[in-house]
């Protein structure tokens, strides 16, 4: 099951039908425990759409409400020997062989939710950055209670140059406008998604392939439950909240996007979520 956030409402995808919801806002729909189950007793009492491809096609809100957009780091192997190798020669580059191996995951803030932008929607790159590269992540929906419900893919641009500088830069490498899109769907299946999903990017320069790789979250290696865990140790999300979970996806060294390319990131079921940068 798919739900999609549009200008022009929810709908939601089940089994080759779609369906509007003009029951619920965004946050009544999604921050319910057995989600899956909900939606299909509802599935009823919507309104069904006969032709929704015009509203697939147009550029998609988020597939959030109000929440929270927080993200995990140095989860996949590829992802800490590129923190090691940018962060080097400032003398930080062991913190992350470190976290790899520690019991406490890295978890930072990443974006409220009027930061986050949707499908075929633009992202940015800093002005004061000379080093900028997407990361493809599968992300997580968990509900109040702390319980997995949802996924859908996450592209949490990243400051190469900042962070490598010095890694109390974090905050600003990962979090600044236009820094975090989701989509192009939240994606609620009746079982969790399996362990082999695979991850692809690809990104576009005036209509060429400039880069291009895939990976799969049996290559993670932190549990989803773990990083959800740790997350909600001390933190209370009163609707909710969205984690992405780290990428092991990580372009070469001497790669860095420009405005102007096109991002597009994919793992099915969920879809392909493309973006802009500017």
């Amino acid at each position: 099951m798919k739900i999609y956030h549009s200008q022009s409402g929810i709908f939601i995808e089940h089994e080759g039908k779609y369906y509007q919801n003009e029951n619920k806002s965004f946050d009544a729909l999604i921050n319910r425990d057995h989600l899956y189950q909900q939606l299909t007793d509802e599935l009823k009492d919507y309104k069904p759409i006969e032709d929704a491809s015009k509203i697939l096609d147009e550029t998609l809100l988020p597939p959030v409400g109000t929440q929270e957009l927080w993200g995990a780091g140095v989860t996949y192997y590829r992802s800490r020997d590129a923190r090691m190798e940018e962060s080097k020669d400032a003398g930080g580059g062991d913190f992350y062989d470190r976290v790899y191996d520690a019991e406490r995951p890295e978890l930072f803030f990443k974006a409220p939710h009027y930061r986050i932008v949707g499908n075929r929607d633009h992202v940015r790159i800093r002005r004061d950055s000379s080093w900028d590269v997407p990361e493809p992540e599968m992300t997580l929906f968990c509900a109040s209670s702390g319980q997995i419900q949802g996924y859908t893919m996450g592209n949490d641009m990243s400051s190469r140059s900042i962070e490598g500088e010095n890694p109390l830069y974090l905050p600003q490498a990962k979090s600044y406008t236009g820094s975090a899109a989701l989509g192009p769907c939240l994606y609620v299946p009746s079982e969790p998604i399996p362990n082999e999903t695979a991850i692809s990017l690809e990104i576009f320069r005036e209509g060429e392939i400039v880069f291009k790789d895939n990976t799969a979250l049996d290559q993670i290696k932190r549990k989803f439950t773990e990083l959800v865990e740790f997350l909600f140790r001390e933190c209370d999300f009163p609707q909710g909240v969205f984690l992405m979970t780290g990428t092991g996806i990580i372009p070469s060294n001497d790669f860095t996007l420009a405005s102007g390319d096109e991002i597009r990131i994919t793992s099915q079921p969920i879809g392909t979520l493309t973006n802009f940068v500017q």
